[in-house]
This record gives structure tokens, C-alpha cells and sequence, in this order.
């Protein structure tokens, strides 16, 4: 099976999909894998509005469903990982973050995920969940921008994914929160209607479902 593909891939897949990439392309000689990152919601309007790829991977399932609702996907989307939040500080925590509460700490300065953005829609669950209020100093475009924040000493905190944690290495740490507190994300993947080659997507699909459980799973993600 050979060809290209573009994968259009939610920010928080960065570190994991990279990888999967690489795998996918030594299963299947003579293809290749384009992979493009960003926010879901900014993708989403991207697709929308005639950017040509192959497969789309989401962070949540109300952009997904926005594919959906406008006929650009090809099958239905199928769930193939669960993520979850944690906290995000420098090393060392010299803030001494021990949970959401101390996010409404006056003087700390905390960032999040914009509304629209998965994390960032998480973020807002689960912090009405702890019933803490944080007015963010900024509210970035996708988890990347906050962990950066966090890492560069721009920012105290952030909410940004497990994954993400783990994939930005010693530069940061996670503080780990309750799952009464939590929330489970759900990542959907979709073949595009437009795909240049529904046969090799769907191969990469399967591929995800498959054999690339055991890479996601090295970066954090947990099963569906």
C-alpha cells in the first residue's frame, strides 16, 4: 500500500503521532505520513474551510461532531484514547501547587486552554467540578502554548493533559488530580471525505486501533 497521507492531529497527539508516523510508514513500505498539528477547534475550521487531508484526530467530540454535522467525514469516528488533566508547574513545584484550589491563589499566575479548545473546555469542567474560580492570565490557542509558558517561568500553573506532562519532560511536572475532580477526554479519529487515498487512511486508522495502542499508551493515554 503506498501513497501519502495528512494526518490532521490534535497538539496534545504531538509527541505520540510522531512516532506512529515513523511506525506506520516502516509497516507499510512506500507510504508516507504528513502530519499536521494544532488546536482540534482550529483544524476543524481549517477542513472547513477546503484544506485537504486524509484523517482527522480530535481531543474531544464536539469538534469532531462539527465534521460530522457538515458531511466532510467519511464513515462514522470511533474513539481510540482517553486522556486526562493534571496540573502543570515548573520543576520542582517551587509554587508548592497541591491542587485546584490553590489555582485561586492571589498572585499566582495561572494559564489555561481558550474555551473553545478541548483542554481548555476540560479545564472549566473540572474546575467547576472542585467549585475553584481562576481567572487565567492568558487562555492559549492549544495545551502546547501552555505547557511552553509554564516551562519558560511566563506562567506559575497551567491545565494541560497527563500527556503532555510526560512528553514535555524535566522541565516541567505534574500535579496529579483527583479523578472525582477529573475529567476523561475522549479522542476520536475520522478518514476524511475528501482523502486522496481512503485506502491508505483507513489503513492508518486500523494501524491507530491496533499496534499503535502500545505507543500511546507509552505517552499516557489509556485505552478506550
Amino acid at each position: 500500500m503506498r501513497g501519502t497521507i495528512t494526518v490532521f492531529a490534535a497538539s496534545s497527539l504531538t509527541a505520540a503521532y510522531t512516532v506512529i508516523g515513523k511506525n506506520f510508514e516502516r509497516a507499510h513500505p512506500g507510504s508516507m505520513v504528513k502530519l499536521s498539528y494544532g488546536g482540534s477547534a482550529a483544524l476543524v475550521a481549517q477542513i472547513q474551510q477546503g484544506a485537504i487531508g486524509d484523517v482527522f484526530a480530535s481531543a474531544d467530540q464536539p469538534n469532531m461532531q462539527k465534521l460530522v454535522d457538515a458531511g466532510l467525514v467519511a464513515g462514522s469516528p470511533t474513539i481510540f484514547a482517553h486522556n486526562r488533566l493534571d496540573i502543570v508547574v515548573a520543576a520542582g513545584n517551587p509554587k508548592h501547587i497541591a491542587g485546584l484550589s490553590d489555582l485561586a491563589r492571589s498572585g499566582l499566575v495561572v494559564v489555561l486552554c481558550a474555551p473553545v479548545v478541548p483542554c481548555g473546555h476540560y479545564a472549566a469542567q473540572a474546575l467547576q467540578k472542585a467549585g475553584v474560580t481562576v481567572k487565567p492570565a492568558s487562555q492559549e490557542t492549544d495545551v502546547k502554548s501552555v505547557v511552553s509558558k509554564v516551562a519558560l517561568g511566563e506562567a506559575d500553573a497551567g491545565m494541560v493533559y497527563v500527556t503532555d506532562v510526560t512528553a514535555a519532560g524535566a522541565a516541567v511536572q505534574g500535579v496529579e488530580i483527583p479523578l472525582g475532580q477529573n475529567v476523561v477526554a475522549d479522542y476520536p479519529v475520522v478518514v476524511l471525505k475528501d482523502s486522496q487515498n481512503g485506502q491508505l487512511a483507513k489503513a492508518f486508522v486500523a494501524y491507530l486501533l491496533g499496534a499503535g495502542q502500545q505507543t500511546l499508551a507509552r505517552y499516557g493515554f489509556t485505552r478506550p
